[in-house]
C-alpha cells in the first residue's frame, strides 16, 4: 500500500460498504483486502479508489463500486478450477479478482483502449491467468466452449440465451439486467441441459453494455 490515505479507505470500504452489503464470505474479503484497487483504477480517480461510487473509465463505461463487485464474487462463489468468461474489462479489477480465485478468466471488451490498459494493470499485479481480448461479445463468447461462471460488468435489458447456454451445467452467470430505473443484479445457475434457476441479489443501476441486444426475455 502506497498511502496511508488509502489504506485507512480500505478498510472502511470493507467495514462499510462491503461487510455491510451482506458479504460474508472470507475468502472474498480478504481478497478485497488485499488487491491493491487503486492500482486498477484511471490515475485521475485514484484517491477515489473505495469510495462508494462507480467511478468513470472512459467511453461512457464504469467501474463497479466495490460493494456490487465482492456481491458479485460472493454469489459466482468461483473455485479453483472453474473456467470465467467476463464481458466487460473495463480497468481489469474485476478479471484479477476473479483470477485470484478460479483457474482461468477470459476477459473481453469493445474498446481497444481499454483492453491494452487492463492487460499492462493485470501484468504489473503479476496476473498471469487471464487473457484480455478485443471484441464484442454482447451476444456471447463461445470461442473457449462452455463457462463454469460468466460476469456481465454492465447492464443488460435481456439475458441473451447464448450466454445461458455458454454456462457449464453447474455454471453460474452474474449480470445487472432490466432498463433504467428499475434493473436487478442476478444470479443464474444452469441446473441442467434446459434448467436455469433465476436469483435476485439486490436492485440497482448501470451504464448498458454496448451492442446489448434486446431479443424476448427469457423465462425462467
Amino acid at each position: 500500500m502506497n498511502s496511508p490515505d488509502l489504506a485507512a479507505a480500505r478498510f472502511n470500504m470493507l467495514l462499510n460498504q462491503v461487510r455491510a452489503w451482506d458479504v460474508s464470505d472470507e475468502r472474498v474479503l480478504d481478497l478485497l483486502a488485499q488487491m491493491p484497487r487503486e492500482d486498477f483504477v484511471p490515475a485521475a480517480y485514484r484517491n477515489l479508489a473505495y469510495a462508494d461510487l462507480m467511478l468513470p473509465i472512459g467511453h461512457e463505461q464504469v467501474m463497479l463500486a466495490p460493494k456490487i463487485e465482492g456481491r458479485f464474487l460472493q454469489a459466482l462463489n468461483l473455485q479453483a478450477t472453474d473456467v470465467v468468461l467476463e464481458v466487460g474489462a473495463g480497468t481489469g479489477y474485476m478479471a484479477a479478482l476473479m483470477a485470484r480465485l478460479a483457474a482461468f478468466v477470459t476477459t473481453v471488451d469493445v474498446f481497444a483502449e481499454l483492453v491494452e490498459a487492463a492487460a499492462v494493470r493485470l501484468a504489473d499485479a503479476g496476473i498471469r491467468n487471464v487473457r484480455v481480448e478485443t471484441g464484442n461479445a454482447a451476444g456471447g463468447w463461445p470461442d473457449y466452449g462452455l463457462y463454469d461462471a460468466i460476469m456481465i460488468s454492465a447492464s443488460v435489458p435481456v439475458l441473451p440465451q447464448a450466454f445461458l447456454s455458454s454456462l457449464k451445467p453447474g455454471g453460474r452467470l452474474a449480470a445487472i439486467v432490466g432498463r433504467r430505473p428499475a434493473m436487478q443484479a442476478v444470479l443464474i445457475t444452469r441446473r441442467g441441459p434446459a434448467d436455469w434457476h433465476q436469483q435476485v441479489l439486490f436492485e440497482t443501476d448501470a451504464p448498458p453494455l454496448l451492442h446489448a441486444q434486446t431479443p424476448a426475455a427469457f423465462e425462467f
